[in-house]
Order: C-alpha cells, then structure tokens, then sequence
C-alpha cells in the first residue's frame, strides 16, 4: 500500500510540476514577445540603406508571429514578412528622407512569379525618387535575377554563378510507391485538364496535362524574358539562345552577356557603397533590413473606407488557421464589411489554388450579396485557380498579373482505397453491420468502391461541376458552354486568361484598389486590411505547435518535406475538391 501511495504521489508531484513550468514557460515567452513587439520596428537611421536579402518566408499578408524577433530554438523564430508589407516599406522608404537606396542581396526567392512581378514593380516605382537601387550576390537564380535586373547596377562575385537555362516545372509521381504499399486511389472527376489527381493514379504526365503545362509555362517566360529585355537591353531573342545554350553560368559569362555590369568582392562592393553615400573608408555603413523597418503608419484621410480583404491558402471548410482560406471566416469578414457604412468598396485579394467546393460556394456566395450593396475588385496573386476563382467569379470585376496561374474550372473527388495495405499487408480488417444499402459508403476504408457507388459520387461531382460552371457564366457574362470550352480543369496565366474573359484587366493590387475607388465614385478615401491581425499572445501555443512541427519536417526530410505535407493536406480533405495541384513550382 505504501509502495502504491508513494507512486501515486511521485506521478501526483510531477504532473504539478510540469503545470507549473508550462505557465512559467508561458510567462517568460510572453514578456519577451511583449518587449520584443514593443521595439522590433523603428525608424531608419539618417543615411541608411534598405536592406533586402530575400532569404525570408514570404507570405501574402504578415501574420502575427510572436516568436519572429526572438532567438529561439527549434526554428520557431524563422524570419518572415508578408507581400503587404514588403511592398508598403519599399513604397516608405521612396519618400523617406532617411533611405538614401536600396542594397538587394537575393539568391533565392521563394515566392511565385506574380509575387516576384509585384515587388519587381514596387522597385521600378522607386526609382522615381532618383534613389539608387544595387544588388549583389554569390550566386543568382533564376528568380533572385529576375528581380536584381531592376536595379541600377548588378554586381556578382568573381568566383560566383548566375543560373540562367529557361524555366522549368516539374511534378512528383506516387503511383509506384502507392503501389507498393497497396493503396488504390480512388478518383471521381471532372475536367480533361484536372490533374491535382495525377501523381496518385499515374506514373507520369498525361498528354492533356503536359500540353497546359507547357502552355502556362511559355506564357510565363514570355513575360520573364520581356522584362528582363527591357531591364538589361538584350534582345529577347538573344535571351533565348543563352538560355538555350546555358550560355550564362559563371561571372565571367554574365559579364561578357552584358548580365551583370562588374564582378566584385565584398569589400569593393561596400567602397563603392560608401561613397554613394559620400561616408569615409573608417565610417560604418547604415543598414536597416526591410523585416525590421518601420515605414510609415498608414494615414486615414478622408472618411471612406476601401477595405482590401485577404484570402490566401487552401480553401477548406469552417473557420481554417493562419495560412488557409476558412469558408466560414471568410463569408463573415465579407458580412461585416457589407454592413459597415464606412467601408465603400471592398478588394478581394485572393491567392489560392483552391480546396473544399462547399467552403467556395459559402465564400462566392457572400461575395455576390456584397457586390449588390457596395463594388467588390478581385486582385489575384500567384494564384487564383479552381475554388480561387469560384470565389472571384462573382465580383464586378477581376485583375490579374500576367504570371498569375487562374481558371482551373473542374472538381473530382478521392477516395482512397485502403484494401491492399490493410488487408494484406498488416493484417487489419473490418466488417460492417448496416442498415441501408449505402450506409457505408465512404466509410470503410478497405472497402473499394461499387460501380453503382462510383456513379452516385460522378453524379454529385458533375452537380458541383455545373454550378461551378453557372457562377462564372452569371458572373462573366458568358454562355455556360463558353465556360465548358475554357473550363474542363485547364489552368491560364492572367496573359491567358485576358484573352479568354476569365480576367478584365492585367494589373497589381494597386490597380484594383484604384479601380474600386473609381467604381465607389471615390475622391477621398483610405485602405484597411482585413482580416484583423490575431493578438500577439492568443497565437503563442498555436504559432510555436506550427513551427515546431514544420522545424521536425525539414530536419528529417530537407527540401522534400513539401511533398509529405502535400499528401497529407489531400487526405485530409473532405467532400468534392476545387483545386488545382498545390506543389506547382517554376524554377
């Protein structure tokens, strides 16, 4: 009795234990976050250059991330900074007397290319102020060139590489390995084009799938290599022969290409700075990174309100997290700015690739009752495809960058069929009591489905397949079998898309604010974002849980756990998906 006494109190005395540390742990993190919050953006020194290294998590909207400003372990404390603010800071520091230019230091960039195309513009705007714009690296890709090119003069190290052989987009098969394990996925489409389901069922590329990619592709090299020819004048059809020939590899190549207009070391680049500066050899150089720097609080002039609502992340049912578009966070930000008198117009940022048809119903249908009291802009980021533009189609009218991927106007559903890898390979079976012929339908996971099973779920996918096509040809303006012809799954760019009616104009999020201004019949007005940043200290247990998981990932699986997370966001899923494949990467 004693022994069981003494146990009971050691298992008693550490749960306490832990408790205490736990909330000790709470509080020391939460007065760290507090001072850290208080002080970690602050105006530029006089004379400081903007720092821009790239080498950052770049969202569409900051996020509050209580863990950003601490040296913590774990990987929770990853830089990170959102689109908004990027291009907010760079647009301070133009009339920032402060600033004096802006030093780019990029090697890779992980962002898409209508994120790229955004900041590449915001840069182009600041060179209006006459300030100087200078990049340098050890080595470029493909992206961090494409962005540097804006500047007034690239340098690289002697010794470093500029990659420059054409894009390339490539996709990961499971088949084989689902295969193995015994696994049969199950598919319920619809869309020649609709291929978020390939490297589940296939082993490589099917025809149809292989001719949008190479056609979206080539529409966004087009536009790649227009930009780059007009930064560095060099013929476009000069660009594709090196890109070709892989002509461009070292410094001594780009510089002899007219890519880059001298090789450097550090130390040479940093004189050179100082006397833009007009500072001496002893004098530090004042630099002040684009994370930390404060800008300029935004002004509320005039009385009404153009509120710039962002949807980024899968579409997926209820309230979603930091990151996703939840169909029932969205549609009610969307009431309450349709009943806010103050708000006279409202843009509807969205980058998504799409999710749950019913969360996407949910939202579009909020957009349409809002677009009846107040105008609703749509502005497209990277993404606006499947579910993306099912939510977009009702607004009164949709701008896109060039490189936006769009359209994608298809559902299916999959059913994983779990027979092989239970049954026969560990071992585990299950048996059902019913009470109706279709009682467990979908819910014995190795259970293949019926052919009569197959037709009711083709019946729903073809329903939701339809009404899809029905919100775009109300909200185009276009016959239902306009939208079939351009539907069927097949995924634009915004170049595309102009020219086929899914998008009206090809333009920024600045042009779409404008636009709502001027279809608000605005004079005087100010923006707002939404939805609200969560209170620092309510996201603490939720951010650090993230964080830590996604640290976990990249130790054990480096730059392969996108695929991991790919596949276990697909089997969580739940009813008839809009959506294109999330791991579309161009490199």
């Amino acid at each position: 009795m004693n022994f069981f006494k003494q146990v009971l109190a050691t298992i008693t005395g550490v749960l306490i234990t832990g408790v205490i540390l736990f909330f000790g742990f709470i509080f020391i993190i939460a007065v760290l976050v507090s001072s850290s919050t208080q002080d970690s953006k602050a105006p530029a020194p006089a004379n400081s250059v903007l720092y821009l290294s790239m080498d950052y998590n770049i969202t569409e909207k900051s996020e509050s991330n209580p863990f950003s400003d601490l040296n913590l372990p774990l990987g929770v404390s990853d830089s990170e900074i959102g689109l908004n603010d990027i291009l907010s800071r760079i647009e301070a520091a133009k009339t920032d007397d402060n600033i004096k230019g802006i030093y780019m230091n990029p090697t890779t960039v992980g962002t898409g290319f209508a994120s790229l195309k955004a900041i590449r513009d915001a840069l182009e705007d600041f060179k209006s102020s006459k300030k100087f714009i200078v990049a340098y690296s050890d080595g470029y890709s493909q992206k961090a060139y494409y962005l540097a090119s804006v500047a007034d003069k690239i340098y690289l190290n002697p010794q470093g590489s500029l990659d420059f052989r054409g894009l390339s987009s490539s996709t990961m098969f499971m088949k084989g390995a689902l295969d193995k394990l015994g696994v049969d996925m199950q598919v319920i489409k619809v869309g020649t084009y609709k291929s978020a389901v390939e490297p589940f069922i296939l082993s490589s590329m099917s025809e149809a799938n292989r001719q949008q990619v190479t056609s979206y592709l080539t529409s966004i090299y087009d536009a790649f290599l227009d930009d780059l020819a007009a930064a560095r004048k060099i013929s476009k059809d000069s660009l594709h022969q090196y890109a070709d020939s892989y002509a461009v590899r070292n410094a001594d190549a780009a510089l002899k290409y007219k890519f880059i207009d001298a090789k450097m070391y550090k130390d040479e680049l940093i004189a050179e700075m100082k006397k833009r500066l007009n500072i001496t050899d002893k004098d530090d150089i004042s630099i002040v990174s684009i994370t930390k720097y404060a800008g300029k609080t935004t002004e509320e002039t005039g009385s009404d309100e153009i509120a710039v609502l962002y949807a980024y992340g899968s579409i997926v049912d209820g309230e979603g997290s930091v990151g996703e578009i939840g169909g029932d966070k969205i549609s009610r930000e969307l009431r309450k700015l349709r009943q806010d008198d103050k708000v006279k117009a409202v843009v509807l940022r969205i980058n998504s690739g799409g999710g749950s048809a019913l969360a996407s119903d949910v939202i579009w249908r909020e957009v349409a009752l809002t677009k009846k009291v107040k105008p609703v802009i749509v502005s497209m980021g990277d993404y606006a495809a499947s579910g993306g533009y099912y939510i977009a189609a009702a607004a009164d009218s949709i701008f896109a960058e060039k490189t936006t991927l769009t359209g994608s106007i298809g559902v299916f559903g999959l059913i994983p069929n779990l027979k092989g890898l239970l049954n026969n390979k560990i071992g585990v079976t299950f048996e059902d009591v019913k009470t109706g012929k279709f009682a467990s339908l979908m819910s014995t996971p190795d259970k293949p489905l019926t052919e009569e099973e197959k037709a009711i779920i083709q019946v729903e996918v073809n329903n939701t397949y339809q009404t899809f096509m029905d919100r775009v040809a109300k909200g185009r303006n276009i016959s239902i079998a306009q939208v079939d012809s351009i539907g069927q799954g097949r995924v634009w760019t915004g170049d595309q898309a102009l020219q086929i009616g899914l998008v009206d104009k090809i333009g920024n999020l600045n042009a779409a604010i404008n636009a709502a201004a001027t279809k608000g019949k605005l004079t005087s007005f100010y923006t707002k974002e939404y939805p609200a940043k969560e209170d620092p200290f309510a996201s603490i247990l939720s951010t650090s849980k993230e964080k830590v998981k996604m640290w976990m990932f990249e130790e054990e699986l480096g730059e392969y756990q996108k695929y991991i997370l790919e596949l276990q966001k697909l089997m969580k899923n739940t009813g008839i998906q809009a959506r294109i494949p999330n791991d579309i990467e161009i490199y």
